[in-house]
């Protein structure tokens, strides 16, 4: 019964996504700030990981890029001007994924995260 749930879940998230995009898409792209998080995994199973990856992939803004053999997620996010929130939002999507995870300590306080170097750049002008 829980599958089918997430997916109702998730395909509101895509439409909630969509609508971001397309509204900062009519304003010329003026909220992109691109970053990638390194999201410590929660999730163990293969296949949690996989559809947790492809949830990521499939919400328009976000993309998983990639694994790392000590279990974090490598995910791209378009509007990455807040990082926590970023954070957030994967670990939202993970705990309805697997609501089993919401008992499991989360280390997000010190997580890698990389911005592109012009936006470093355009930040210090």
């Amino acid at each position: 019964m829980h599958a089918p749930l997430y997916v109702l879940w998730l395909i509101g998230q895509i439409f909630v996504a969509t609508g971001v995009l397309i509204k900062d898409m009519l304003h010329g792209y003026k909220s992109m700030e691109p970053c990638v998080v390194y999201y410590p995994l929660r999730v163990t199973k293969e296949w949690q990981i996989t559809a947790l990856a492809a949830s990521i992939t499939i919400t328009p803004g976000t993309m998983s890029i990639g694994l790392r053999e000590d279990g974090t997620l490598l995910v791209h996010a378009v509007y990455g001007h807040n990082p926590a929130d970023v954070l957030a939002d994967i670990a939202t999507m993970e705990e309805h994924l697997a609501p089993s995870v919401k008992d499991i300590p989360h280390k997000v306080a010190n997580v890698r995260i990389e911005h592109p170097a012009h936006l470093a750049i355009r930040k210090e002008q």
